[in-house]
């Protein structure tokens, strides 16, 4: 799917607008920067935020200040309570329709019909409640009974003093992607600089002089998720997998610190588990990140922000381990070659895809495969080993064996990624029954 751009967009502005927008609120909201970036960050990608924090600490002049900013969207606000129902948030119940047996909400004014939504103290409401939101949020639709609508749900911030765990709210934890824990500020500076701040506007939202399109926001949100042909955000396939490699890397690390905790302690919390419903949103945070930086392409810099989205922000020690496994295994890779090797390997195994998918093709010379840009690496190869690109089926079996024997593994996922690829060469040329997945 693609979508028109809306009047007047370019990147070049709505980047300048945005980050504009973000220092603004960096100056309402003291001290509170890598929480409005991941705010912004979250809006970009048309994700939701949830913020803990005890009361008083401007949890909600934050989100309503952050809402401010964009013009043409409308905003739902609820204080969530045990007593609530679903049509405190899908709208009241249609009576008539509640006479004849069917549940229809008048989805007027509520967060259906809303593209921003702020809700406090969300933990506050019943598990029912909370099983109902769960399908809203994350699919972005109404679905009750009869009643099944689209939603038109951006970004909800969420607010919460504390964390109820149930199997319900760990469902609805990860619907909630970016998470933040804000503390109160002791600094006398930093008080002072908030009180400054609160004799300006008495604690309420203050105007921008200019605002952005909601349209441009949703637009923007489209590029990123590839939802836009002329716009398109190149991630690598070897990006890719080192993305997915250090989300790998922090998640078995953060395990490892766990262990190292108090019994006690470790008796009360689960492993921590990155879903592979976030790691794939990780890929959209990365291209959010290049386009932000007015780039088409994603690079390994890029990466090393996830801990927006994989940590909690305003937890230092959670940074700090990503930032540790990120530059771990970025020096790794870069320092002895790894990313040459990533790639080439990479490149074998869309070739070897294509020849599996497609057996005709091993017919015809590497060079004719449609669509697919041979890199210099492996013609190279294949003209030094056979005097042409154009092998027969024999000879293309020899060449894959030989071009990937000539890659010795800088590190353990890489030998893995090779053996792999052996098996996959068994199976393509009819060696082996079995693919590898």
């Amino acid at each position: 799917m693609s979508h028109a751009a809306p009047a007047g967009f370019t990147p070049e502005v709505f980047i300048k607008d945005l980050k504009s927008a973000m220092e603004f609120v960096e100056r309402r909201v003291i001290n509170r920067s890598e929480v409005v970036e991941q705010i912004f960050l979250a809006l970009l990608m048309g994700e939701h935020v949830l913020i803990e924090s005890r009361t008083g600490v401007g949890k909600t002049l934050l989100a309503d200040q952050v809402f401010a900013m964009f013009d043409g969207a409308r905003t739902f606000k609820v204080q969530a309570s045990k007593e609530q129902q679903p049509d405190t948030y899908f709208g009241g119940l249609d009576i008539e329709e509640l006479k004849k047996g069917r549940i229809i909400h008048n989805t007027e004014g509520s967060l259906i019909e809303s593209e921003f939504g702020f809700i406090d103290e969300i933990f506050d409401a019943n598990d029912y409640t909370l099983r109902a939101l769960l399908t809203t949020l994350n699919e972005r639709a109404l679905v009750r009974g009869i009643q099944q609508m689209p939603a038109a749900i951006h970004t909800v911030i969420s607010a919460t003093n504390y964390l109820r765990i149930s199997e319900i709210t760990e469902a609805l934890l990860d619907r909630f992607l970016f998470k933040a824990l804000i503390t109160a500020d002791k600094d006398p500076f930093v008080q002072y600089q908030i009180s400054e701040q609160y004799l300006k506007a008495s604690g309420n939202v203050i105007k921008p002089q200019k605002k952005i399109s909601y349209e441009w926001l949703k637009y923007a949100s489209c590029i990123i998720k590839g939802e836009v042909e002329d716009q398109v955000i190149v991630m690598s396939p070897e990006m890719v997998y080192f993305t997915n490699l250090v989300i790998r890397h922090y998640e078995v690390q953060r395990n490892r610190m766990m262990q190292e905790r108090p019994h006690e302690e470790r008796a009360r919390q689960k492993d921590f588990y990155i879903s592979p419903r976030t790691q794939a949103k990780a890929l959209d945070l990365v291209r959010g990140l290049a386009f932000l930086k007015g780039r088409t392409t994603v690079e390994s810099s890029d990466v090393c922000r996830l801990h927006y989205l994989l940590c909690t922000s305003g937890i230092p020690s959670e940074k700090a381990l990503f930032q540790k496994s990120y530059e771990t295994l970025n020096h790794l890779y870069g320092a002895s070659g790894g990313f040459d090797q990533l790639s080439q390997m990479l490149m074998l195994e869309e070739v070897l895809r294509r020849f599996k998918n497609d057996p005709s093709l091993l017919k015809k010379p590497i060079t004719e495969l449609e669509g697919f840009q041979i890199k210099r690496s492996i013609l190279s190869w294949a003209k030094e080993t056979f005097g042409s690109a154009d092998a027969d089926v024999e000879q293309k079996k020899r060449l894959t064996e030989n071009f990937l024997s000539q890659i010795k593994p800088v590190t353990e996922d890489l030998k893995q990624l090779k053996m792999h690829l052996e098996k996959e060469i068994k199976f393509v040329f009819g060696t082996d029954t079995e693919p590898f997945r």
